[in-house]
C-alpha cells in the first residue's frame, strides 16, 4: 500500500466523488475548484444517465487524474479495473454487487482498494479481501445513486467502532451541508460527498463550507 493506515486516515477527510453527469458545469473546472477549496481524495464515478463511455471515458479520466497529480491528490477509480489498470490510477473502489474484492486485489497489488459496506457482516468480510478502506452508507437519503440501499445512518459507523473496527472509515450517502458533524462523531475519518460540492455553483467554497463543519 502506498499510504500508511494514518496517512489514508487524513486523506480520507473530505473524498469527493464525481463523474461528467453530476456537473453543472465542466468537470475539470469543478474538480479544480474543488481542489483549490480543500478536497484531500477524489474519486472518478462516471456512471449513470448521460455517462460517457469508452474512448471519451478514458479521455475524461486521463484529465481529471492529471489534475489530482498535479496537486497530491489520490485518484481513484470506481468500479472499472480495466479503466484503473489501463490509467495507473491509485486505486479502485467497488460496491457489494461490483467485482469480485480478492480478483481486484490480486490485479491492483498494492493500489488502494476501498469497498463500500452497509453492516458489521459485510464490513469484516471486506476486510478479509484486502480492503484498505471502507465506504460505509448510505448515511442519508440521496438522489446520486438509483439503487440505494436502506438508509440506517451514522448508527452503522458507532456499531463498526464498537466492534473494534480500526481501518479507516468514509460515510457516503446524501451527505450534504449541516449533516457532517454526526457522520465523524460516530467515528468516521471522513466523509464522501457528490452533489454537494458537483452541483454547487462555486464547488471551492461548497468545499470550504464542508470543512468549516469538521472542525
Amino acid at each position: 500500500m502506498r499510504y500508511s493506515e494514518e496517512e489514508l486516515r487524513k486523506k480520507l477527510q473530505l473524498y469527493f466523488v464525481m463523474g461528467s453527469n453530476n456537473c453543472l458545469k465542466d468537470p475539470e473546472i469543478v474538480l479544480q475548484e474543488a481542489i483549490e477549496g480543500g478536497i484531500t481524495f477524489f474519486q472518478f464515478r462516471e456512471k449513470g444517465t448521460h455517462a460517457k463511455k469508452g474512448s471519451e471515458k478514458i479521455k475524461l479520466a486521463k484529465k481529471l487524474q492529471a489534475i489530482c497529480k498535479q496537486n497530491g491528490i489520490p485518484f481513484i477509480v470506481n468500479d472499472d479495473l480495466e479503466l484503473a489498470l489501463e490509467i495507473d490510477a491509485d486505486g479502485i473502489h467497488i460496491g457489494q454487487e461490483d467485482e469480485d474484492p480478492l480478483k481486484v486485489r490480486k490485479m491492483i497489488g498494492d493500489k488502494l482498494l476501498g469497498i463500500s459496506v452497509h453492516n458489521l457482516n459485510e464490513a469484516n468480510q471486506a476486510l478479509a479481501q484486502g480492503a484498505n478502506y471502507l465506504g460505509v452508507g448510505p448515511m442519508y437519503e440521496t438522489t446520486t445513486k438509483k439503487d440505494i440501499r436502506e438508509v440506517k445512518g451514522p448508527e452503522v459507523i458507532v456499531e463498526l467502532r464498537e466492534n473494534n473496527l480500526t481501518v479507516p472509515i468514509v460515510g457516503i450517502g446524501g451527505i450534504q451541508k449541516g449533516l457532517i458533524k454526526s457522520v465523524i462523531e460516530a467515528g468516521a475519518d471522513g466523509v464522501a460527498v457528490i452533489s454537494a460540492i458537483s452541483n454547487s455553483e462555486n464547488p471551492r467554497e461548497a468545499v470550504k463550507d464542508l470543512l468549516e463543519e469538521m472542525k
